[in-house]
């Protein structure tokens, strides 16, 4: 190897990066710094009111409700791994982020994303459980049973991408430090590592396709069980009940993974900056904000725990 290679390697040159986020005039970065307070803001009360919902109502109190409420809280973390520091870098004039804050955002939008994965599919398991099998749905679907995939989720989650991140932050970054993004994401990254590691980018779009396909594939299988018993149904009541449920379920999920899909399964930047910042901006900070509406707006029971809420 040459020798200017040699004192690069194990030493990281860079120590912070800059994120250049969406690059306007002064008076733009103003406009978005409002417009994506505003939707944090929404956010947080949209899917907080549902946690409230869902811990004050009795009624609530049962598996589905509990999930949603855990998916909820979930989504306030998600969308908070991102925005704080878009909102930061909006108002700055450097637009910089320190090495630590960079992988550390890198690891906790991921591991929240994983854990969104696994949250879509044990909720579209739990519907599957209570409609394909009524009456056994109680005896299965304890309370136990409830706890240990909410805590498996989490668990397998934060783990999934923990080796490959700490693989990456190891590396030794050269030249530009400027992530055209508004977060730390690998693809931008690893373009700024001062050797290509072809090893490291294919681990990590395998994980990240093992990741989408298989809990999507489980979610989808699911739901196409629980539409084929629901057409079943001898009474329309219950039929559009069920469609209700898993319309709105559905409806997130295709957002997610349709959005998501787009970005990770072609590798590294295939996808020029603007494209990949405006489907990111879909899944991380879109979908958090309509979910809490998709679910309460056509529940009934979620409707109803929600105007006590709000003492209406």
């Amino acid at each position: 190897s040459s020798p200017n290679s040699m004192n690069v390697s194990g030493v990281n040159t860079v120590t912070e990066f800059i994120l250049l986020s969406f690059p306007c005039s002064r008076e733009g970065q103003i406009l978005l710094f409002m417009l994506f307070s505003a939707l944090y803001l929404l956010t947080l009360m949209g899917n907080g009111s549902i946690i409230c919902a869902v811990c004050w109502d009795q009624r609530l109190h049962t598996p589905m409700y509990i999930l949603l409420a855990n998916f909820s809280f979930l989504e306030i973390w998600y969308v908070t791994s991102t925005v704080p520091n878009m909102l930061a870098n909006f108002l700055s004039d450097n637009k910089f982020i320190s090495f630590s804050g960079c992988f550390l955002q890198f690891y906790f939008f991921f591991s929240l994303g994983s854990t969104e994965c696994f949250f879509l599919a044990i909720m579209a398991f739990d519907r599957y459980l209570a409609i394909c099998w009524p009456l056994h749905y109680p005896t299965l679907m304890t309370g136990r049973l409830c706890a240990n995939l909410v805590i498996s989720c989490w668990v397998l989650g934060f783990l999934w991408f923990l080796i490959p991140i700490i693989i990456i932050s190891q590396m030794s970054f050269c030249g530009s430090r400027i992530i055209d993004h508004f977060l730390c994401d690998p693809g931008p990254l690893l373009a700024l590592t001062c050797t290509r590691v072809p090893v490291i980018e294919l681990t990590s779009s395998t994980l990240s396709s093992l990741l989408l396909f298989i809990p999507f594939l489980f979610t989808m299988v699911s739901y196409a069980l629980v539409l084929q018993a629901v057409l079943k149904f001898p009474s329309s009541a219950g039929r559009r009940k069920a469609f209700s449920t898993c319309g709105s379920h559905l409806t997130v999920v295709s957002l997610f993974y349709g959005s998501v899909m787009v970005m990770y399964v072609s590798p590294t930047s295939e996808h020029d900056a603007g494209m990949q910042k405006i489907v990111t901006l879909f899944y991380s900070v879109v979908t958090p904000l309509i979910n809490p509406v998709i679910y309460s707006l056509r529940n009934k029971d979620m409707k109803h725990a929600m105007k006590k809420l709000l003492g209406t």
